[in-house]
C-alpha cells in the first residue's frame, strides 16, 4: 500500500502512463499502467444484439490473424488505439460491429498485407475464390502505395 512513484513515462502513444514505482517497506520495484476511462459505445451485432465494446475480443481477432506474421507488439498496440480513438471520435452511444470489423480491416491492411486477408476472409464470409482474389488485389494495391511512399 505505501509506495513511490520513481519514473513516469507516456506510452501507447499517449494512450497511458506508465509509472515505476517501489514500495517503501520491502524497497521492490514494479511497474503500474494508467489509462483513463472513458465510456465506449454499445456494440451491435448484425443480429441486433446489443452487447459492451470490448477491445480484447478485437485484440484476440487482430493477433488470430496476425499469428506467425513480422508485426510487433508495438505495432498492434498502436493499431488497436488507433481503433479505440476511432471508435471514441464517432461520440455515438452506439456502433455497429460492421463499422468497427472496417475499422480492424483497415489496421490491418496498414500492418500486414496476409493478415488483412485472412481477417477479411472470415470477417466477409467470402463465397467463392472471386471473393478472395479481391481482397488480395486490395492488399497488393495497398502495398504498392505502401512501396511508392518509401522510394
Amino acid at each position: 500500500m505505501d509506495t513511490h512513484v520513481i519514473d513516469s513515462r507516456v506510452v501507447e502513444e499517449g494512450a497511458a502512463v506508465r509509472r515505476r514505482r517501489e514500495c517503501d517497506v520491502c524497497n521492490k520495484r514494479f511497474s503500474s499502467y494508467e489509462r483513463a476511462e472513458l465510456r465506449l459505445p454499445m456494440l451491435v451485432k448484425k443480429d441486433g444484439a446489443r452487447q459492451s465494446f470490448d477491445i480484447e475480443k478485437i485484440r484476440h481477432g487482430m493477433q488470430k490473424a496476425l499469428e506467425k506474421r513480422p508485426v510487433s507488439t508495438e505495432a498492434l498496440s498502436a493499431s488497436l488505439n488507433a481503433i479505440l480513438c476511432a471508435v471514441q471520435g464517432l461520440g455515438e452511444s452506439e456502433i455497429t460491429a460492421s463499422q468497427v470489423g472496417d475499422y480492424v480491416m483497415q489496421q490491418l491492411q496498414k500492418l500486414d498485407a496476409v493478415a488483412y486477408v485472412r481477417f477479411a476472409s472470415v470477417y466477409r464470409e467470402f463465397k467463392d475464390i472471386d471473393d478472395f482474389l479481391a481482397a488480395v488485389k486490395s492488399a497488393m494495391d495497398t502495398d504498392s502505395a505502401k512501396q511508392r511512399g518509401k522510394e
